[in-house]
């Protein structure tokens, strides 16, 4: 079940940077044709056109687009939690069916599941290097199209993924916690901040209120149900009233690590995980 876990993270790259907008130009007077209104008690017309200005024909394209936007966002964040389910019933089917075996004890089982982050850090770096280029990868993953941006951000992501599996593996809720944290927490919190950010942080301008929060709430939300699914399979035995507030501790140190303005310095997809890391550790004490 590990194995399917390192894959579903790995799998919400895709959608961790949502695809820019594309920018609408201005449109003239528009005469639009209106179906005949009939009044009631008469058989009187009104007039079948009606005219609207560029300014309010340019607000609502910018509200149609936005709401494009919101819809691309929410199908994307869909198709990864279809996936990524769909991927856990296949692996319990295949347990039921004793063809794999549920709970593994072999030690070498958690280098089998880093393999999984292994292969989109070397697609990564081939492509951010330009050995090779994939197009839908750049698109897909870069905010600028360029693909050396490969090298930084989504890079780290997914050497965090490798280093939780293989230091904390499902022996601890440490490494859980520390990927919810970046996958849940700050990857909603960049797609929030980006729609509704108008308003910023007073010490860092480039974070917004709107994005701090839904990286304490969305962190702290997959980091439980991350734990609980954990705890249903038995591996961890847990005290869910001292859990609930450890876990909002750790997500209370993670948003505000990624509030701080540092980015220039540190990649968040390093500084949210680790921090998490050492919180989780001095939190849960193993």
């Amino acid at each position: 079940m590990s194995l399917s876990l390192s894959l579903s993270l790995s799998l919400s790259l895709l959608s961790s940077h949502p695809i820019s907008g594309r920018h609408v130009g201005s449109a003239a007077t528009h005469v639009f044709p209106i179906s005949p209104r009939v009044f009631r008690g008469s058989m009187s017309v009104w007039p079948a056109r009606v005219s609207l200005d560029p300014h309010t024909l340019r607000f609502r394209v910018s509200a149609a687009a936005r709401v494009g936007h919101l819809l691309h966002d929410a199908g994307a964040t869909t198709a990864v939690l279809v996936g990524a389910y769909g991927l856990v019933l296949s692996f319990d089917n295949l347990s039921q069916r004793k063809l794999i075996q549920q709970n593994s004890t072999s030690t070498e089982a958690r280098y089998f599941a880093a393999l999984v982050p292994l292969v989109n850090c070397l697609r990564l770096v081939i492509n951010g290097l330009s050995l090779v280029k994939d197009d839908g990868l750049i698109k897909s993953v870069t905010r600028e199209g360029n693909p050396k941006e490969l090298l930084r951000g989504p890079l780290y992501y997914v050497l965090m993924l490798i280093l939780s599996a293989l230091v904390f593996w499902r022996d601890s809720p440490v490494g859980v916690i520390s990927l919810s944290m970046m996958c849940g927490g700050d990857g909603v919190a960049d797609i929030i901040g980006r729609r509704f950010g108008s308003m910023k942080i007073f010490y860092n301008e480039k974070k917004s209120w709107a994005g701090s929060i839904s990286m304490f709430v969305f962190g702290f939300l997959v980091s439980i149900g991350m734990l609980y699914f954990y705890s249903i399979l038995g591996y961890y035995q847990l005290d869910w009233i001292e859990t609930l507030q450890r876990v909002a501790l750790v997500s209370l140190v993670a948003t505000v690590i990624e509030s701080l303005p540092i980015t220039e310095v540190v990649d968040d997809n390093i500084s949210v995980p680790l921090a998490s890391m050492v919180a989780a550790y001095l939190s849960f004490g193993y």
